[in-house]
């Protein structure tokens, strides 16, 4: 029962998370705030502005997929596995292609949502 708890607490999370990206990335992206957070230049970010929406969307459907794994129902486990095991291949990627810190922003608490996860199911 308490893995349960833990693990749809920790998918929130992780959905917030991608919601958050999703912001960042497709709104925020050439503003002061989005290039302090990403290390981009005004020229950079402008040049990659369309790069950086399409990239926020891949986010947000990675949280939608979240949130429709908190929904009870018979494929609902799936749905979970499915979703935060994109959001940790996702985050490994990232972390060795783009920035490292990606490694602890995203794939780690996808990885301990997933471990809860499997830990609820026993």
């Amino acid at each position: 029962m308490l893995f349960s708890f833990l693990a749809l607490v920790m998918i929130a999370f992780v959905a917030v998370l991608h919601l958050a990206f999703f912001v960042l990335e497709s709104f925020l992206w050439t503003t002061s705030t989005g290039r302090r957070i990403f290390g981009t230049t005004r020229e950079v970010a402008e040049s990659s502005k369309a790069l950086a929406a399409n990239q926020g969307l891949y986010n947000a459907f990675l949280a939608a997929g979240l949130i429709w794994g908190l929904v009870p129902g018979p494929c609902s486990f799936g749905v979970k596995v499915f979703f935060l095991s994109c959001v940790i291949i996702a985050g490994i990627v990232g972390g060795f292609t783009a920035k490292r810190s990606i490694l602890l922003i995203q794939a780690l608490p996808g990885a301990i949502a997933l471990l809860l996860v499997m830990f609820s199911q026993r």
